[in-house]
């Protein structure tokens, strides 16, 4: 038994009227009154007397209506209870961009091949922006959990590893065997600028303090080409120590003390029924997880 059929059948009830019955539903009336005359074939009763001014139900007619709305009912919450259950199986994660995509990469990997996706039965959508960017999706309830920078130490995040800032080198430069570099030696380095880099203006201001101007050679909001750049030889540039590329070395600036915090956060709505189980899972996954190392321990 179709549900449209019983939607066919409680419209002609509502309205007293084929006609208007197959308005409601959108549909010409003989398309209607070819449902209402399968739906009597599959039940073998006539559900309805009609005279010039109305329709009647039959006493099966009568019988059957309140049957009608109760299976129409439950189908219309399986229905919703289906849809909900396929949205709840999709974890949706902020990623802070300026992170190692071979450490989120191996991360997502690592939860999948552990088989804790097809346990939980769900997937990952992936959200990728600057600490402002995954701040607003939270605020949106746009996503569920979040990869960026912990600024403040509170319960609403897991830290998961500290790392420093490291200058990137290309791996033939003559700088680039020194355990430590001064500013001072970087006064004709031509520099990659990474726009979105969290350290951008303390950078800036460590080479204004030193009196040192290097040349700009390329600025760019994308990390794995301002690395593929250094590679090339073009210049050189500051990165978080996690990040690597074949070609590029990296060593300490001397008086350079800035570090981040990677942390996870922790969902700021209740989850989903569907997905608390896929939530926790993924957040103990993470807290034991392997965390980024230097490309120098490579």
């Amino acid at each position: 038994m179709e549900p449209y059929l019983l939607r066919y059948f409680l419209a002609v009830v509502e309205t007293g009227s084929f006609t208007r019955a197959a308005e409601a539903c959108l549909i010409t009336q003989p398309s209607l009154s070819s449902g209402i005359k399968r739906l009597e074939e599959q039940l073998g009763v006539t559900l309805f007397i009609r005279n010039n001014k109305r329709v009647f139900l039959t006493t099966a007619g009568t019988r059957f209506l309140p049957r009608a709305k109760t299976i129409l009912h439950e189908c219309n919450v399986a229905l919703a209870e289906l849809a909900q259950t396929e949205q709840a199986r999709v974890l949706r994660i902020g990623v802070l961009q300026t992170l190692s995509g071979a450490w989120v990469a191996g991360l997502l990997k690592g939860f999948r091949d552990a088989g804790l996706t097809e346990e939980m039965g769900g997937r990952f959508d992936l959200f990728e922006g600057t600490e402002q960017e995954i701040l607003n999706r939270f605020d949106e309830r746009g996503i569920d959990y979040a990869l960026s920078i912990r600024r403040v130490e509170d319960d609403s995040s897991v830290p998961l590893y500290t790392e420093p800032y490291v200058l990137a080198l290309p791996a033939d430069h003559a700088l680039a065997g020194a355990a430590q570099v001064r500013g001072e030696d970087l006064s004709d380095q031509p520099m990659i600028v990474r726009s979105r880099c969290e350290v951008l203006s303390e950078t800036s201001r460590y080479f204004t303090d030193r009196n040192v101007r290097p040349p700009l050679a390329y600025r760019t909001a994308n990390d794995e080409r301002a690395l593929r750049m250094v590679a090339a030889g073009i210049g050189a540039t500051v990165v978080p120590q996690s990040h690597a590329a074949q070609g590029v070395v990296t060593t300490t600036l001397h008086g350079f003390t800035h570090s981040r915090t990677v942390a996870l956060f922790r969902p700021r709505h209740a989850l989903p029924d569907h997905l608390t189980a896929m939530g926790a899972a993924f957040e103990r996954y993470l807290v034991t997880s392997p965390k980024p190392h230097s490309p120098r321990d490579t």
